[in-house]
C-alpha cells in the first residue's frame, strides 16, 4: 500500500530544491513529488537526476510532477498529472503498467474519470487556501472531502485519496475520519525548523488507527 505522506518539493533554484528535498528525506519523508515549475529543460533534468539519486539512497518513492517524458527518461517511479496536463490514459499508454500515475482532482467527477482511465492515486484538493499553487481550484474544506468520499463509497470506488492544500497537524484526524488515505504537504515541511519532530507527529496521526 502507498505511504500516507507525500512531500511536494519547493524551491526556485536547483540548490534550494535539493536542499529542501534532502532535508525532508533526512527527517523521514519517504515519498517525494518533484515540483519545479517554469524552469529550463536542462535545469529540470539536472534536478531530476539528482533527486532520483537521493531518493534511491533513502529508499523513497520518486514522482515527477507534470512532466511525463522526464519521468520516463530518468525512470522515475511515476508521474503526477494536474487537471490541465496530459490525460491519465495517454500517460498510462506511454509509461506502462508498472509506473505510478497520480492525478489531481477537485470533484467527484474528476475522480471517476481518473479511476476509469487507470490512475493509481488521487491528490484531492485544495483543502484550504495555499500560496504554493498559482491557479487554485475551488476550496473543498472538510465538508467537501466528506461529501466526495461518501460518494466514492456509495459508488464502490476504491483508490487512495491524498488531501492537499494548506494542511496542518490538527487537520489530519478529521480528514482521516472523513476517509482519506493520506496527505500531500509542502510548505509545512519546508518551513519547519523541527522537521524530524513534525514528520513524526504527522505520521503518528496518519497511522493512528492503522493496524500494521
Amino acid at each position: 500500500m502507498y505511504n500516507k505522506m507525500q512531500y511536494i518539493s519547493q524551491g526556485n533554484t536547483i540548490e534550494e530544491q535539493l536542499y529542501n528535498i534532502h532535508q525532508a528525506l533526512d527527517a523521514g519523508c519517504d515519498w517525494i513529488q518533484m515540483r519545479f515549475k517554469n524552469q529550463t529543460a536542462k535545469d529540470t533534468f539536472a534536478l531530476a537526476e539528482a533527486v532520483k539519486f537521493l531518493c534511491e539512497e533513502y529508499l523513497a518513492n520518486f514522482i515527477v510532477n507534470d512532466n511525463l517524458y522526464l519521468a520516463q527518461q530518468i525512470a522515475a517511479d511515476g508521474v503526477h498529472l494536474g487537471l490541465s496536463d496530459m490525460k491519465i490514459d495517454e500517460a498510462r499508454a506511454i509509461l506502462g503498467s508498472t509506473k505510478i500515475i497520480g492525478g489531481t482532482a477537485n470533484t467527484f467527477e474528476d475522480i471517476q474519470n481518473h479511476v476509469k482511465n487507470g490512475c493509481d492515486y488521487i491528490g484531492l484538493g485544495p483543502f484550504r487556501f495555499t500560496k504554493t499553487k498559482e491557479k487554485l481550484s475551488p476550496i473543498l474544506g472538510l465538508s467537501g472531502y466528506f461529501e466526495i468520499l461518501q460518494k466514492m463509497k456509495k459508488n464502490k470506488i476504491e483508490i487512495p485519496v491524498y488531501a492537499i492544500g494548506g494542511i496542518t497537524l490538527k487537520d489530519i484526524s478529521p480528514l482521516m475520519k472523513a476517509g482519506i488515505h493520506g496527505i500531500a504537504v509542502s510548505g509545512i515541511i519546508t518551513e519547519s525548523p523541527e522537521k524530524k519532530l513534525l514528520i513524526q507527529q504527522l505520521n503518528e496521526k496518519l497511522y493512528a488507527n492503522t493496524i500494521v
